[in-house]
């Protein structure tokens, strides 16, 4: 039999607070975190806005030379692992330490290392790159620096899924506890690529967003939509199989009753157009958590601001929850952080977490007119909904047909 699997830490470094609890307080504020790019001049680009992590520092969270080795995708997951580790008061010292490991993925590494350095090769020659450049470039490191970091010995892998990293990573990890590889797993995602290789690539896809108010840029479903825009942070979460965070007595934030993975086999980029894909991924997610349609009480929808993707994802949801969709409460938490790649899901599901704890539903910032004759469900829009919340979904959705959905419920002992 599948074991029980609960939440029992998180951490968050996000664009409106570098802690779960200022990213909490940020949510339930309305709070925006979109501003001009800062990381380059953007002269030449149409797009002018980003989603920008503000004053962090990695000396707060690890020594100036362990820092000086990571970029800051790293540094972000590395700073969000901690605090979900502190949080989860796990004392390694007790533990076997081949029993804790980690699955954090990010969608893209670094992209602003490969620019530094092939600038050296073109002005000054090979022979100038930094030592560390692979180190520093590929994505797998942000779970080799949390596993350095910490101590874990046990699984310690990346799921790379474009913008579904964070979300196949936690679900990755729910199985590994479900099925006995591990008793503890921190997992997420984090990513950071505001750099002109990642804003022009995007850019050349016309998948941003080219507003330049920060509060009209980034407004899934509404029918003014134009793309998405581009975040940076860091999501992880302890999961623990029940039994080990009972006999400790920790803190239960909720219960991961079941995961949905599948591929649309369909295009590159678009989701497919029936959203017949994230559909058995939804599906799958609540048979696993043996719950009806009629039972889930809010969605944290992946809702991009694209076109496509918010209604292929309206689809998918009528696909799934049937006649209860009119009902469900759904919401897109890049209205307020921008789309964060590969640590969307790790912090979208810790906004989960937080709905389910103090029964908050916030509101779909931007957002005003939805478009009505293609997204026609409930989008939380105008204000927040303060209900209880026993179920949540949450999905992710990548580029190369990537779907992934989480169940959460509220746990009961």
């Amino acid at each position: 039999m599948k074991r029980r699997v609960v939440v029992t830490g998180l951490g968050a470094i996000t664009p409106i607070g570098n802690s779960t609890e200022e990213f909490w307080q940020g949510i339930r504020a309305g709070k925006v975190g979109i501003g001009p790019i800062t990381r380059f001049d953007t002269a030449d680009y149409k797009v002018k806005l980003a989603a920008e992590v503000k004053a962090f520092d990695a000396k707060e969270y690890m020594d100036v030379k362990t820092a000086r080795r990571m970029e800051p995708f790293a540094q972000y997951a590395v700073a969000a692992a901690k605090e979900a580790f502190a949080d989860a008061g796990i004392d390694l010292a007790q533990e076997d330490p081949y029993r804790g490991g980690v699955i954090v993925g990010s969608g893209v590494g670094s992209l602003s290392v490969v620019e530094r350095e092939y600038t050296k090769i073109q002005t000054k020659g090979p022979g100038r790159v930094h030592p560390l450049l692979v180190p520093l470039m590929i994505s797998n490191m942000a779970a080799g620096n949390i596993s350095i970091q910490l101590g874990l010995k046990g699984k310690c892998t990346n799921v790379v899924t474009a913008c579904a990293s964070g979300t196949h990573s936690i679900g990755d990890a729910l199985r590994a506890i479900q099925y006995d590889d591990a008793d503890f797993m921190l997992a997420g995602g984090c990513e950071s690529c505001i750099c002109p290789t990642g804003v022009a690539g995007f850019m050349g896809l016309t998948a941003l967003s080219a507003s330049t108010d920060p509060l009209r840029a980034s407004i899934p479903f509404d029918r003014e939509r134009d793309g998405f825009v581009l975040g940076e942070g860091a999501g992880v979460v302890m999961l623990e199989e029940l039994d080990h965070a009972k006999a400790r007595g920790a803190k239960i934030y909720a219960e991961v009753v079941g995961y949905g993975a599948t591929a649309d086999a369909y295009h590159i980029t678009s989701p497919a157009e029936d959203g017949g894909g994230a559909a058995k991924a939804m599906m799958l997610a609540m048979e696993e958590g043996k719950v009806s349609p009629s039972e889930i009480d809010y969605i944290n929808a992946h809702g991009t601001g694209t076109h496509h993707n918010d209604l292929y994802e309206t689809r998918a949801i009528h696909q799934a929850l049937g006649s209860a969709a009119k009902d469900v409460a759904i919401n897109s938490t890049k209205s307020m952080i921008g789309h964060l790649l590969g640590a969307a899901g790790g912090v979208e599901f810790i906004t989960c977490i937080k709905a389910i704890e103090e029964g908050y539903i916030h509101q779909t910032m931007g957002t005003r007119e939805v478009d009505t004759a293609e997204c026609d469900l409930n989008y939380t829009i105008g204000a927040p909904i303060e209900r209880a919340v026993n179920y949540a979904l949450t999905n992710s959705l990548g580029f190369g047909g990537h779907n992934a959905t989480l169940l959460l419920k509220k746990y009961q002992a």
